[in-house]
């Protein structure tokens, strides 16, 4: 028999279940008290009940690769355990052969997804960001590109002495498919001004994402949290990112990041946790009533609250990723091969109780042929 839902939610939480099943958007406030009562089940259930009524027991994924082209920045976000410095990653620019050859390692993997993001190198040239599309494309027909942060995307224009709707006109016919959700971290101007002040402000970002949607560019969304930002500051960004996607309608996910304080400036601060994580997927699911998918991305949340996710709003399990170098497992600088097998993905999810999907960069489901087991031979 079920439990009643006062039992799971108590006082606290009930008006915000009637909201919901009324159909009433949630406000500041309730997004307060989703972020900071004691009861996450109850938040969970919330946001479960959420997610079910959109996508039932499905999940997706995606088989992508990610390509981080650069690590030379002059941002020196103080979050940032990625862009080269003394006593971390070693600086690297890579060369178009160099982009091939990363392909190329995985050309027998099948991929629909090709991510890539960089540090603001001053460095490079108009023509390369040009050029590391194409190469993909090259290398990986058909793949879709998803590539650089509104922050990126300011700088490419700035190079090419451009606008950003330029660069970005440029970059599609280059054969750009999407935008990536970061560069903005979290939309407040406190924290933006005390560890990211070289980056673009929120205004800036919210300038780009309108203009990737004038010319019909897909974007994702991101929220980085666990750091400096305040309670009220997570709730206030994804208000903020609900009236942009009212207005734009072109945001496809939303993906809770969580902060990682090994290598960064920030190291004196508490690593995240199961509890945090959960419930910035619970408060998103909650609050973007907008935005049809939320993500747990497993290599920041790892694969158990990735899988408990599942039940707190997360209805994306993300990719099989293949290498991925922003975050460093404890500071390994030198470890970049990050990823999960098909079997490892499906497993996963079906381990949580929900089904996998398949799907592309733009959440079109895709079948594939069941992969031919092949008997073991019988021992003699």
């Amino acid at each position: 028999m079920a439990m009643a839902p006062e039992r799971i939610l108590g006082d606290e939480l009930m008006p915000i279940y009637e909201k919901l099943t009324r159909g009433e958007r949630l406000g500041f406030e309730d997004g307060m008290t989703l972020a900071t009562t004691k009861n996450l089940t109850g938040v969970g259930w919330l946001a479960n009940l959420e997610r079910e009524r959109r996508h039932g027991d499905r999940t997706f994924y995606v088989r992508n690769q990610h390509i981080n082209y650069t690590n030379i920045c002059n941002k020196f976000c103080k979050f940032c355990s990625f862009y080269a410095k003394k006593g971390g990653p070693e600086p690297y620019e890579m060369s178009l052969e160099q982009v091939r050859e990363r392909l190329m390692r995985y050309i027998h993997t099948p991929i629909t997804e090709v991510h890539m993001v960089g540090g603001i190198n001053p460095r490079l040239p108009y023509s390369y960001y040009m050029d590391l599309i194409r190469t993909v494309k090259e290398v990986r027909p058909g793949v879709h590109v998803k590539a650089f942060t509104a922050v990126e995307i300011v700088e490419i224009a700035r190079v090419g002495k451009t606008t950003v709707e330029g660069a970005l006109r440029d970059l599609i016919e280059a054969g750009l498919d999407s935008l990536p959700g970061g560069g903005i971290e979290i939309l407040s101007d406190r924290v933006h001004r005390e560890l990211f002040g070289r980056k673009l402000n929120g205004e800036e970002w919210k300038e780009v994402a309108r203009a990737a949607a004038k010319l019909g560019l897909r974007q994702y969304a991101t929220m980085l949290y666990g750091h400096i930002e305040t309670p009220e500051e997570r709730v206030d960004h994804l208000i903020q990112l609900r009236e942009l996607q009212d207005e734009t309608g072109h945001f496809l996910t939303m993906t809770p990041l969580s902060f990682h304080p090994e290598g960064t400036e920030l190291e004196q601060i508490d690593p995240p946790t199961a509890d945090d994580d959960l419930r910035a997927i619970a408060l998103s699911r909650l609050m973007l009533d907008n935005f049809d998918h939320i993500k747990s991305f497993w290599i920041m949340n790892t694969v158990p609250v990735t899988q408990a996710a599942l039940w707190y709003g997360a209805d994306d399990a993300d990719g099989l990723v293949q290498e991925y170098e922003i975050t460093y497992a404890e500071g390994d600088f030198g470890n970049r091969s990050q990823r999960l097998t098909y079997e490892n993905m499906v497993a996963m999810i079906r381990s949580a109780g929900r089904v996998p999907v398949e799907r592309d960069s733009l959440y079109h489901e895709i079948v594939r042929p069941e992969p031919k087991r092949v008997p073991l031979p019988l021992a003699t």
